[in-house]
């Protein structure tokens, strides 16, 4: 079968299955543009690329099958062992991707300390080694991202050290580099500003990176710059970030960068311009990072743009897109499952109650929301 012929048995099961090429893009940890431009002939589908859509072709996501079976982390070995980890960690992204940004921080973390715990006591095949520590890598990468975004640090730390010890051990120089931009982001959300520079720029310096990798690295390099005053240095980064994605996407990206666009930066722009009380500056980026998903729910992770436009129009006093905004936010926030929007949205809330130029109507919205997030989360 040619690559037409498969891209359209390819499209034929998406529509079988009522899954969207963003769905599928998603599963397989891909930029949805470039899908789409494989599937519908503009772009030549590269050989990983390939191989995921086969996989997708051939195993439905819900098969309760034992290879895809996420309980084989307890008992299976060597290659099926390593598979069995990836399985896990695509299942908790899709989790956190797919379902309302559910919290998935405590099975991530548990899911882990299983594999943790055999890596120490090298239960398992050795000739497959490395390949189960890069699987490892990735799974202690989910964890390390969900607990930071759960605001448990402490642990999403050790998590990350983990992480980049057994990718550095497996020679996945890929997962690598999403871990260090994990750290990285983490640093600068604990404001350790400088420590996510000095990440940032080490490898930039050291490493030949694709574009859309350096991109981030360089929106990693921005928000340290920001933080640390020069702001006009991180604009410059940002700009050059955007920059960055003008080829758009190329073999040499690794799977993990789908997610880099230019809306992602956008928001980190606007974020470092709310964090520096820059608000007014910061409405049209963090406007623009919203765009993608206008008329969307405020759910999850998704959310965070929202609480810092909200923050941001309260402060320049835009009333009325500031109560327009947090109804939109009212409507499910109890869908919110990022405990760092949750406290954006608070710290929103409360400095625009103690000011007393607050209009009487904006208070009132105001309440109601934070009504609604300190609400019983299990009450139907």
């Amino acid at each position: 079968m040619d690559s037409g012929e498969f891209c359209q048995r390819v499209r034929e099961v998406l529509h079988e299955r009522g899954m969207s090429v963003r769905a599928a893009a998603r599963t397989l940890n891909y930029d949805p543009a470039y899908l789409s431009r494989v599937l519908s002939g503009k772009q030549r589908p590269s050989a990983q690329l390939i191989a995921g859509l086969d996989e997708l072709l051939q195993v439905d996501r819900e098969s309760s099958a034992p290879d895809a079976s996420v309980s084989l982390i307890r008992v299976a070995n060597g290659e099926e062992y390593a598979h069995a980890i990836r399985e896990t960690s695509r299942r908790l992204v899709i989790l956190d991707n797919d379902l309302g940004g559910l919290p998935i921080a405590d099975a991530a973390t548990r899911a882990f300390r299983t594999v943790y715990r055999r890596l120490g006591s090298g239960n398992y095949d050795r000739k497959y080694e490395r390949d189960i520590q890069s699987a490892a890598a990735e799974l202690a990468e989910v964890a390390g991202w969900a607990l930071y975004d759960a605001e448990k640090h402490d642990t999403a730390r050790r998590l990350n050290q983990e992480a980049l010890f057994l990718a550095q051990l497996s020679g996945d120089r890929s997962i690598e580099l999403l871990i260090l931009q994990n750290i990285a982001m983490h640093s600068g959300w604990l404001g350790r500003h400088r420590e996510e520079l000095a990440i940032a720029r080490s490898v930039i310096e050291g490493s030949r990176l694709s574009p859309r990798v350096e991109a981030i690295f360089r929106v990693r390099e921005a928000k340290g710059l920001a933080g640390a005053g020069d702001h006009t240095g991180a604009a410059r980064s940002f700009d050059h970030a955007r920059s960055l994605l003008g080829d758009g996407v190329h073999d040499g990206d690794p799977s993990w960068s789908w997610w880099i666009s230019a809306n992602e930066i956008d928001g980190h722009h606007g974020s470092a311009l709310q964090e520096a009380c820059q608000f007014g500056d910061g409405i049209q980026f963090l406007q623009r990072a919203l765009w993608q998903t206008s008329g969307a729910r405020w759910v999850g992770y998704r959310s965070i743009s929202a609480a810092r436009l909200l923050d941001c129009f309260l402060s320049v006093n835009a009333w009325l897109d500031a109560e327009e905004l947090a109804c939109s936010i009212v409507a499910s926030v109890d869908e919110i499952g990022s405990a760092r929007t949750v406290t954006l949205l608070r710290t929103a809330i409360r400095r625009a109650q103690m000011a007393d130029k607050t209009p009487s109507g904006v208070r009132d919205v105001l309440e109601h929301l934070g009504s609604a997030m300190a609400s019983d989360p299990f009450t139907l």
